[in-house]
Order: structure tokens, then C-alpha cells, then sequence
């Protein structure tokens, strides 16, 4: 019987991709042996590139090659913006080996209809995945409304929030007074003077 745990699972997905780019693959031979660690804080991966330009996981024991540190937190950042993934993380360690795991994160693509299909059929796969991308419009449409019935509310109906114009307006009224209030200072200055 196959056991499945997180340290097994992330090597296998990863992969499942590389299998299908030899492009990928190849950028990974040259780092055959090293360890990359994707820490998310709460878990770790460590993966190991194998000579063949697979990966697979690492010993705890074996010295990190690169360490990749993200947020959880910053996750939905990342997997809306892909290019910029790396903007996201810190880094330490082999940076050559580190670039070439970027290009990876941007450059690899789950086909998950081509993967769909081998279990339905060519028919059903795409249609399966055009319902699955119209419900995911859906959502983030709702989501989209949602924020911005949620924004107007707290800044027209009960005002909670300032729109920033409003706040730079404020911010020059403010400033226009002070300078008021300094001018009229010295006129009342001048003529305490003046009086003398």
C-alpha cells in the first residue's frame, strides 16, 4: 500500500509537470544534487534535483542549496501575479539556482484538461474545464461586486472610510489656513507695532 504525505505528494505534482516540459527539465540538470527549501513557515518543502532533472525529497540532514522563504499570507499575491512571484519571497543561498527555479514558477502550466481528458475523453474534459473557468468567472465577478458594494457602503451610506481625493483636499485646506493664519499673525504683529 502507497502512503501519501506532503513530502511526498509536492515532489510527485512538481513532477507530473516536469515530465511533460523537457525545456524544464533541462534547466534543472545542471543542479542535479542540489537542495532547494520552499519555507512557508508553517511547512517546508526541501526537494532535491535528481540527475535526470526531476525532483525528489530531500533528507532534513542535507544542507540547503537555496532556502525560499514566502508568506502565507502573500500566497494569493503570487498566484495572481506569477511574473512577479519572486518580488514576493526572500532568498538565500545559490542565487544562479534560484533564478533558474523563477523562470520554472513562471514558465510551468498545469494543462488540467489534458489530464482530465486521459480519465473522460477529449469532449467532456473540455467541457468540464469551460464550466469550471465560467464558475470561476462567476466568483470572481461576485467578488468584484462584492467589494465594491462593500467600499461604497462604508463611504457613502456610513461613512467609515475617506476617498483619498477627499483626504488631499482636506490636506490643502488644512495648509491654505495655516498659511492664512501665519499672514494674518504678522499683520497683527505690524500693527502692535505700528500702535507703539
Amino acid at each position: 500500500m502507497t502512503s501519501f504525505s506532503p513530502a511526498s505528494i509536492f515532489p510527485a505534482a512538481l513532477n507530473h509537470l516536469l515530465a511533460q516540459e523537457a525545456w524544464a527539465r533541462a534547466k534543472l540538470i545542471p543542479h542535479a544534487g542540489k537542495i532547494a527549501v520552499l519555507d512557508g513557515g508553517v511547512l517546508a518543502a526541501r526537494l532535491k534535483v535528481t540527475a535526470d532533472g526531476m525532483l525528489e525529497a530531500a533528507v532534513v540532514d542535507d544542507a540547503a542549496t537555496v532556502t525560499i522563504r514566502v508568506q502565507l499570507a502573500d500566497l494569493p499575491a503570487i498566484m495572481q501575479n506569477r511574473e512577479r512571484a519572486f518580488s514576493y519571497v526572500k532568498i538565500e543561498g545559490d542565487a544562479d539556482f534560484a533564478n533558474t527555479i523563477s523562470q520554472l514558477s513562471q514558465g510551468l502550466r498545469w494543462e488540467a484538461e489534458d489530464d482530465l481528458s486521459k480519465f473522460v475523453g477529449d469532449i467532456a474534459a473540455n467541457r468540464m474545464m469551460g464550466g469550471a473557468r465560467s464558475a470561476l468567472g462567476t466568483v470572481k465577478a461576485l467578488h468584484q461586486s462584492v467589494a465594491e458594494n462593500v467600499a461604497e457602503y462604508f463611504l457613502e451610506e456610513n461613512p467609515m472610510l475617506i476617498r483619498p481625493q477627499a483626504v488631499t483636499e482636506f490636506t490643502a485646506d488644512v495648509t491654505r489656513l495655516r498659511d492664512d493664519v501665519a499672514r494674518l499673525s504678522k499683520r497683527i504683529e505690524k500693527l502692535k507695532g505700528s500702535n507703539q
